[in-house]
């Protein structure tokens, strides 16, 4: 889930990264500030909320085919390629769940957006200071090694105790 969260909220940030566009706060007689963009918090809110990045676990499919984290990725897995390539050819295919449900989100992939809405959630903090003060470092090594592996490992101990 850290992996794909991060993956997507470096695709966002990626997205706007070359904006020159400045922000300006303040109205009436008051001073007005100017800030870019790029390093405001109206950047960061837009790539998390809008819509909601978890949003995007969505889009993932299991690919039964490859291994480990490999097995989520966007887009149709080899096997369902070749099954609708089959129904598409007349062949009667009966995997046991209505056809018109085969593209939704399986079990796994609604499990892991579920996972993603505590991730962002208990993360918070942590995403917004890689944002403000560390975005030289790698958000997966910074968000997930650094901070969310190390946690899930703590408290992984402590249940086994």
């Amino acid at each position: 889930v850290c992996k794909y969260f991060a993956t997507e909220l470096k695709d966002r940030l990626a997205a706007s990264a070359k904006s020159k566009e400045m922000i300006e706060t303040g109205h009436g007689l008051e001073r007005k500030k100017r800030f870019q963009y790029l390093t405001s918090e109206l950047r960061l809110t837009e790539a998390l909320l809008e819509p909601h990045i978890c949003e995007n676990i969505l889009n993932y499919n299991v690919h039964a085919e490859r291994k480990g984290s490999l097995r989520y990725a966007k887009g149709m897995s080899e096997t369902f390629q070749t099954l609708h390539g089959l129904v598409d050819k007349g062949v009667k295919v009966d995997l046991g769940i209505p056809y018109d449900l085969w593209d939704k989100p399986s079990a796994e992939v609604s499990k892991m957006h579920r996972w993603c809405f505590n991730l962002a959630e208990q993360y918070e903090e942590d995403i917004e200071d890689w944002y403000y003060h560390h975005q030289e470092k790698d958000l997966f090594d910074y968000l997930c090694r650094e901070r969310y592996l190390k946690h899930k490992q703590s408290t992984d101990c402590r249940s086994n105790i």
